[in-house]
This record gives structure tokens, sequence and C-alpha cells, in this order.
């Protein structure tokens, strides 16, 4: 199947219909259904040399469901030495919200983001996990420098509080800022920078108004919230997200790509300094639901969609 765009043809790289040998050693309590079942998988940046791997998933357990972390090493085409390094608490039997992007920055910390699991006010209570971005070691480990280590009651895993429900990170090249994404409500998906400590707002404040048309805030921020650097109204519904770094597509080095789900299309976003200044849309509904985007080793662009056949698509320069 090719697609062709402007500057860049679209070849399928493999769909659900290929058969793949199943991977041994996955977690046993593994919760498909709703949003949740197995969300992330990351690759430690030494992985050639150490083969640790991590994987986020949606985990039943005591309470019900929640977003769960393990890092395990890939040998053998298996899971070897599978330890869980982080639980989101409290669990929930809501389907909604899991979060579950994961990155290691370049100064060894690991990210995991989550969502509100459905229930807003728990994204300003920093006693919950739900609503934040977390920050440890690769290890598992809390950071002696997190925000929250000290203070009475807080979860000291907690990083950033106030998100609904961050499904992209990224680190930006050479700046190395922690750009995240969440999905607004009906309107109002926000691109953020991570900064230390900041609460994000929700739902104090949004762009968006509730599913049933009522407002949510009377304005979308306040002096003691973070602001977004961007926002989609109406919504897009991003989802995986990838700075841009290579060659093959010359033009577009430095460049932030975003899927995108209810858009059904990939954005992509030209930005100066901490400033977004062009968008652009391409492929729009060529291939649905984008539900990852990545950079490959030879600088092509690979993109996932949630189809129920599923595929992997490359987007490569037209020469």
């Amino acid at each position: 199947m090719l697609v062709t765009e402007r500057r860049g043809r679209l070849h399928l790289v493999t769909d659900g219909r290929s058969q793949r040998q199943p991977v041994d050693g996955l977690p046993g309590n593994i919760q498909a259904g709703g949003q949740g079942g197995l969300l992330e998988v990351v690759l430690h940046p030494n992985f050639a040399r150490n083969r640790w791997i991590y994987l986020s998933y949606a985990g039943r357990g005591s309470g019900g469901v929640g977003t769960e972390v393990v890092r395990a090493r890939f040998q053998e085409d298996r899971l070897t030495q599978v330890e869980t390094i982080f639980r989101a608490l409290p669990k929930s039997q809501s389907g909604r919200h899991f979060g579950s992007r994961i990155v290691l920055s370049t100064d060894g910390y690991l990210y995991i983001t989550l969502g509100d699991r459905a229930d807003p006010n728990s994204a300003q209570k920093l006693d919950d996990h739900r609503g934040s971005l977390i920050r440890l070691w690769p290890d598992g480990r809390v950071p002696d420098a997190n925000p929250f280590v000290s203070a009475s009651g807080a979860k000291p895993e907690i990083f950033t509080y106030g998100n609904r429900n961050v499904q992209g990170i990224a680190i930006q090249p050479h700046s190395g800022f922690i750009w995240m994404h969440e999905h607004g409500p009906r309107g109002g998906d926000e691109l953020n920078i991570a900064q230390e400590g900041a609460n994000y707002g929700w739902p104090l404040v949004s762009h968006g108004i509730n599913y049933d048309g009522s407002i949510i805030s009377e304005r979308p921020t306040r002096p003691d919230v973070e602001p977004p650097i961007y926002t989609w109204v109406p919504s897009i519904a991003p989802s995986g997200m990838t700075f841009y770094n290579s060659d093959a597509f010359p033009n577009w080095r430095d460049n932030l790509f975003v899927g995108a789900l209810r858009a059904r299309l990939l954005v992509r976003l030209e930005l100066k300094g901490r400033t977004i200044i062009h968008e652009e849309r391409l492929l729009p509904g060529e291939i649905g639901r984008i539900r990852d985007v990545r950079q490959g080793p030879e600088g092509f662009i690979y993109l996932l969609n949630d189809s129920s056949a599923g595929g992997v698509f490359r987007l490569e320069p037209v020469n």
C-alpha cells in the first residue's frame, strides 16, 4: 500500500494479519478493556548492551485497575528479570484515562505520564498519583530531588500535577526540555513543557467544555497554574509524539510530530524557542487513527494506527 504526500511516500510495513511469535514473560495481571491493556514499550538508551525494556499496562490489583510499569530484559525473544517499578495508586474501576507514556531523559530520569482515570478532582491531589507526571530513576527509585519528596502526605514520585490525560511525551534535542500533550475534554487539547512541581490546572481551568456542553471553567487559565504552550480547539485527540532530528527530511529537522486519533492525521509543528510558529496537517484520513509516532534509525518516520487489523506505516521522502 502506497500513499503519496507532497514530500513523503507512505509504505505499509506490517499489519495485524502478519504472523508474529508472542513474547513470553509478560505480567499476569494485565487487564484489557476500555482504554486499557498493553500501553507503551520503550527501550533503554543502552538497550543494545543491557537489554532493558520498559512496558506500561493497565494492571489489575486491590481496588481495581491502574497504570503499572515493569522493566525487564529482552533476551532470546522473551522477557526475563521482570520487575514492577511503579504502580499508580489508588486503583480505580474506570476503564478510561491511563496516560502511560514513558520517556528516559538525557540526565538519566524515567518519566511516566498518568491520566486522571476519569476522576478530574484527583488531578489536584498530591496524595494521589492520578493526573500527574511521574519521575523515577530507571530502576524505580524515587530521586531525592523530586519536588514533593518532603511534602507531608504527597506521593514522592510526582513531578507535575493537574494533568488530565497525557498521551504524548518527547525530549527536545539540544534544549533537553520535556514536551508533553494531553487530551482536553470537548476541545482544549494542550501542548505543555513539563516544569518541576508545576500545576497544569485540570480541572480548575480548561480551554474545552464537558461532553454534555456544560462549562468547566469560565476562564482558560489563571495565575497559579501553568498555561499551555499551544492548544487545539476543536480537539484532535493527540497521541504519540516525537521530535524529528534526522536528515532524511531536512526541512523537517527539529520539528515536532504529533499523531491524532479523532482527527485521523499527523500534525507537524514548527517551533521557535518555546513558541509554535506553524502547524501543518499531513495524511488526513489516509491510515485512520494514529496511535504512535517514532523516528527510525534511518531517519524515516514510523506511524502506528489502532484499527481492528492494526498497521505500522513508514513515511519515506519522495526522491
